[in-house]
């Protein structure tokens, strides 16, 4: 079994927090140390993600049986799981395998469903930079800049980079090659076969795509006891773009 990387905070009931596609446990390390003055939060680099293992299986099963052994290994037995985009895929099909380790389910900002491929130009912006030798993080971002204009989603991509220590160079702390390999069971939903019971909150973007007001029915049919709510004036990186917003959402949830 994999050992995941991880931070944690804070005393009190468990929280686990699993980021996205490309992202780090970094991402959630503000919102994680204000959760932890009530909680202990645990945030994880998911396998083939910062400093976690590098593996050649790649899908939610498998994702979510790391998360699984993470928690007994810590003797955790129960936990409420919050999950941003492929985190929120991952916990939902955590919470779908083992519903008794759940306390609530929090997913942010993605549905149980299968998607289109939208990440093509990040995929070619990551494989254009030449880490072993460029010499700074600044001549990553202007190789980067030549495909994403975007300053944010770059700064977000370069919390990727670290030194090599074996060349002197860069390397990506993520294992790219395998995660473009398995883009496709990426985009792919959890696999449903029974509804999860649990109380579990769904949190969205006003402006993000990724929760439709037609996706609803789906969120129902296999979470009945959910929760959707809207965050307005933001898009999928509900927890950068709108940090108090989405901490009273989720602190309120679980609290009550």
């Amino acid at each position: 079994m994999l050992e995941l990387n991880y931070k944690t905070f804070g005393q009190g009931a468990p929280i686990a927090i699993l980021h996205g596609l490309f992202g780090t446990l970094d991402n959630w390390q503000t919102l994680g140390r204000k959760m932890s003055e009530h909680y202990t939060v645990y945030l994880l680099d998911q396998r083939n993600h910062g400093r976690s293992p590098h593996t050649e299986e790649m899908d939610y099963p498998a994702l979510a049986d790391d998360l699984h052994h993470f928690l007994e290994s810590h003797w955790m037995f129960k936990a409420n799981i919050v999950g941003h985009s492929m985190g929120g895929k991952t916990a939902m099909q955590f919470a779908l395998q083992y519903p008794d380790m759940v306390d609530k389910l929090v997913i942010v900002d993605i549905a149980p469903k299968d998607y289109e491929a939208g990440h093509q130009l990040i995929f070619d912006a990551l494989h254009s930079v030449d880490v072993k030798s460029i010499a700074s993080r600044a001549k990553a971002d202007e190789q980067l800049k030549e495909k994403i204009d975007d300053y944010g989603v770059r700064q977000f991509l370069l919390k990727n980079l670290s030194r090599d220590k074996n060349n002197g160079g860069f390397r990506w702390k993520m294992n790219l090659p395998v995660i473009y390999k398995h883009y496709e069971d990426i985009l792919k939903a959890p696999d449903l076969n029974h509804p999860f019971e649990g109380e579990t909150l769904f949190i969205r973007g006003s402006r993000s795509n990724y929760i439709q007001d037609d996706d609803f029915e789906t969120i129902l049919e296999w979470f009945p006891h959910a929760k959707i709510e809207t965050v307005a004036d933001v898009g999928h990186w509900v927890h950068a773009e709108a940090p108090d917003a989405l901490l009273k959402l989720v602190m309120d949830f679980i609290e009550a």
